[in-house]
């Protein structure tokens, strides 16, 4: 096998992570590049005064598609991490007191959606059978595999219009639930991989069948210690990681990218190079000096982009063992807050929420008697709201706080330890988040698939991409999909050895 071949994947996300583990594993000699001083990307980690605080994604589906990482790279995930099991896998909450837990128990569920509505116990089954269908179709069948060429979407068209694609997950699941808070318990789940319910194609509703098939997990010592497991095996197997290592430029010649410099002039010649940064920084920045960068740059931001986020991570001297570890709490609005968010061009007067509460089952994140959280609204992206967020962020959180501490954690102010905050300028500024969308690419149906960027460039044969703004898109399965995809092609277009797995 040959081990000289050499290449640069940019940024440490989940995606980045598992496209160079797969990497290294397979022949390729791989360097990690991360701007920032820790590993993780959106899964960035913060500590305050003693609080552990996961930066992004806390919700872990699919684990099978973690460990595969471990397993063909003749690893075991459990030496690395251990993941705990979360059920209810959330509770949701509504301003007129009613409360709903969502739980990978049918008995149990069904008997929560009898209370309600007697009629939709029959229409769940058969929404939970769509799901099924979708999820085999659109995740197991399709989700690690690239669409490079419109022949690809074509193949699949028919199976994509007999599943109805091309309606709202919305839509579909009101063709089978009448209850209005459990239509919204069961079309929410784009909103957790920055889809709008009401366009995002039906297809996302295989993230339902996700979660019923696998549950919802947590990694002891939080999402960051699966980061850290992932760098580990990472290095393990020879790879190497450079924090503080932001890329100014990958380097093109002859429409084949020949280096990667970083800012601080490190620079390295590639045979392959990958980009798990944000597609548009990717064009845009740090191919700006080649003919392809810009020219794609400019088609790319036509495209819609997701909602941003406003989050805030604090810590109270006071445990709470009222509530669940992934909490929605629905405002007085859902169709007209969502069209809101997604198409600006204001900050809503109203919200809602997700409340992550992981000492619920992890205390070792918190001082001894002390509880951690963050809790985030969805809000326009910048191009959507132009919203100063140096002025009006403190004011938001104020209101949030406010609103927690009256309807859900009594006595917050008092007991309020630490605090800080990331707004859609921090996406923008820390993680080059295009107009600081949290997601990318909106994952709506002609935004999908072949239409989506793609795993590999049109025009530069050794430029790759990975993570949320290639196919499939975003969220952990999604990332971790895109390194399968991603892998696939540089270990193919190489030579060298297909992965096991």
């Amino acid at each position: 096998m040959n081990k000289e071949k050499k290449a640069v994947v940019i940024g440490s996300g989940f995606g980045g992570l598992a496209l160079a583990i797969r990497l290294q594993t397979n022949g390729y000699q791989t360097t990690l590049l991360e701007k920032r001083d820790k590993p993780g990307g959106r899964a960035y980690v913060y500590e305050d005064d003693g609080f552990v605080f996961d930066g992004g994604p806390t919700v872990i589906t699919d684990p099978s598609a973690l460990e595969e990482l471990f397993t063909q790279a003749g690893r075991s995930l459990s030496d690395y991490v251990e993941l705990l099991p979360v059920d209810p896998m959330y509770r949701l909450c509504w301003e007129d007191g009613d409360v709903f837990d969502y739980t990978n128990d049918q008995a149990a569920l069904e008997r929560q959606i009898a209370a309600r509505s007697s009629d939709d116990v029959a229409g769940y089954r058969r929404f939970l059978e769509f799901s099924k269908s979708v999820f085999q179709e659109g995740y197991i069948k399709l989700g690690a595999v690239p669409f490079l060429d419109f022949r690809s979407m074509i193949r699949v068209a028919p199976q994509l219009v007999k599943l109805q694609a091309y309606r709202s997950v919305y839509s579909v699941v009101s063709r089978y639930i009448r209850d209005d808070h459990l239509r919204q318990a069961f079309s929410f789940h784009p909103l957790l991989v920055g889809g709008n319910p009401f366009r995002t194609s039906s297809i996302y509703a295989l993230i339902h069948a996700l979660e019923r098939e696998w549950g919802v997990w947590f990694a002891r010592g939080g999402t960051g210690a699966l980061i850290n497991g992932l760098v580990r095996l990472f290095e393990d197997l020879g790879g190497t990681v450079r924090l503080n290592a932001e890329v100014d430029a990958i380097t093109v010649r002859n429409n084949r990218a020949t280096a990667v410099r970083t800012v601080d002039g490190w620079s390295a010649e590639v045979d392959a190079v990958a980009s798990n940064a944000d597609v548009v920084h990717t064009y845009k920045h740090l191919m700006r000096d080649s003919v392809r960068g810009p020219a794609q740059a400019k088609k790319l931001e036509k495209h819609s982009f997701s909602m941003s986020l406003f989050v805030i991570y604090f810590g109270l001297k006071k445990v709470h063992p009222n509530l669940q570890h992934h909490m929605v709490l629905f405002g007085p609005r859902y169709r007209e807050l969502i069209k809101d968010i997604f198409d600006g061009p204001d900050l809503p007067d109203d919200f809602s929420l997700y409340l992550h509460a992981p000492t619920i089952t992890d205390p070792s994140l918190a001082p001894e008697g002390c509880s951690a959280y963050y809790v985030l609204s969805p809000v326009p992206h910048l191009g959507n709201a132009d919203i100063d967020w140096d002025e009006v962020g403190p004011k938001y959180a104020d209101r949030i706080l406010d609103y927690l501490e009256e309807r859900y954690i009594p006595g917050l102010r008092e007991d309020l330890v630490t605090m800080r905050l990331l707004t859609p300028f921090g996406f923008r500024d820390e993680l080059n988040a295009h107009l600081g969308s949290a997601f990318s690419v909106e994952p709506v149906l002609t935004q999908s698939a072949w239409f989506r960027p793609h795993n590999r460039d049109d025009s530069i044969a050794n430029l790759y991409l990975v993570g949320a703004g290639t196919h499939p898109g975003a969220g952990i399965p999604g990332v971790v999909g895109s390194a399968k995809a991603t892998a696939a092609l540089m270990l193919s277009d190489a030579g060298l050895s297909r992965e096991a797995g």
